[in-house]
């Protein structure tokens, strides 16, 4: 059976799950963004047949969140580290740990993210960088942008 694509479509989230929607494509995504970049390290550390990591990584390099360089020549091997593109899905990540340790985590967080300058916890929370409003605040709604209303706009006559 053929997966969908979700690429043409014009909602973010759907074309953000193109790139990333499936589980092993976030843990390696988590991983890279904490420092591992080679191979052996991935498929050790994420316990992942070694054919499903070489095709998780060649869509991430290809969807533009991971850069592959070679680091040795002989034998060829490469190291895997994050794009600005990658970079900017640390948040996503970081919301989701938060998500995850306020409702799946009955005998406590797996993971925190803490101050490294305090040492407290963090608590995440998403805010509009312009007022510095949680985006939880009533006054925020997701509306149809602009892609969006165009591509309604060609489906009504």
């Amino acid at each position: 059976m053929q997966r969908k694509s979700f690429d043409s479509m014009p909602c973010p989230i759907a074309r953000g799950l193109e790139r990333v929607g499936e589980w092993w494509s976030i843990l390696i995504m988590r991983d890279a963004l904490r420092g591992t970049t080679r191979f052996d390290d991935f498929q050790t550390g994420l316990g992942i047949a070694p054919n499903m990591l070489s095709r998780r990584l060649a869509t991430l390099v290809e969807a533009g969140l991971l850069e592959k360089r070679l680091y040795s020549e002989k034998p060829p091997r490469f190291e895997y580290l994050p794009t600005e593109c990658g970079r900017d899905f640390r948040p996503v990540l970081q919301t989701l740990l938060a998500w995850g340790n306020r409702h799946f985590a009955p005998d406590g967080p797996g993971a925190v993210i803490v101050n490294t300058e305090t040492g407290e916890v963090a608590d995440p929370v998403l805010v509009d960088r312009r007022t510095g409003r949680p985006l939880s605040d009533p006054v925020f709604r997701t509306v149809r942008g602009e892609a969006a209303r165009a591509a309604r706009a060609k489906e009504t006559p």
